[in-house]
């Protein structure tokens, strides 16, 4: 019963993943702010790349609920191929990534949100879809680590796995400043060069 209701659960965040994907990735041009219609699109935004990752990681979870379920113990290969990289998304990329972007999002929205979020997004992304890319991922993410059983790396390699990650994104994020002039995040403008 436990495995089924889990399934069932996984199924739902794969579909509410899939479809707030999909809304945000469908967003006519003519609504979306500027800064997503110019170089890098969408994908100079960590919570979209978040976003990307977190319904991968919900579909591999449905493929292997549904393997378990409907094939027979002794041809369960296709489930247990599929265990080191659901594994290795969640703990080294989603989890992290998801709890990242949830944490400062919410700090810097607080401090003051024409940081992070400035007012103009209210009048072109739903509350919603604000609070599905923003919001709803840590207690998926959370109720994914406390209810669903996991084989974690070692934490050097889960360390060496995120840091080339980071370290992927930021240099992401200054090609694209450097390319187009336009940082992904107001905040970003605001900072000062160290040194």
């Amino acid at each position: 019963m436990a495995a089924r209701l889990m399934s069932l659960v996984h199924l739902c965040c794969f579909l509410w993943a899939s479809f707030s994907l999909s809304q945000n990735v469908g967003m006519p041009h003519s609504l979306r702010r500027e800064s997503e219609n110019t170089y890098g699109g969408r994908w100079k935004y960590l919570t979209f790349i978040n976003q990307i990752l977190q319904t991968l990681l919900f579909g591999i979870c449905v493929i292997i609920d549904f393997a378990h379920m409907f094939i027979p113990a002794t041809k369960k290969s296709v489930s247990s191929r599929l265990l080191p990289p659901r594994d290795f998304i969640f703990s080294v990329l989603v989890f992290p990534v998801g709890l990242f972007v949830a944490v400062t999002f919410w700090t810097l929205y607080a401090y003051d949100r024409e940081l992070v979020y400035p007012k103009e997004l209210d009048e072109i992304n739903p509350p919603w879809l604000n609070h599905t890319m923003h919001t709803t991922i840590l207690p998926l993410l959370l109720i994914e680590l406390i209810t669903c059983p996991h084989k974690y790396l070692s934490k050097l390699k889960g360390m060496i796995g995120l840091s080339i990650f980071g370290t992927s994104y930021l240099t992401w994020v200054l090609w694209v400043n450097y390319a187009s002039g336009i940082w992904a995040y107001p905040i970003l403008e605001v900072l000062g060069v160290p040194g």
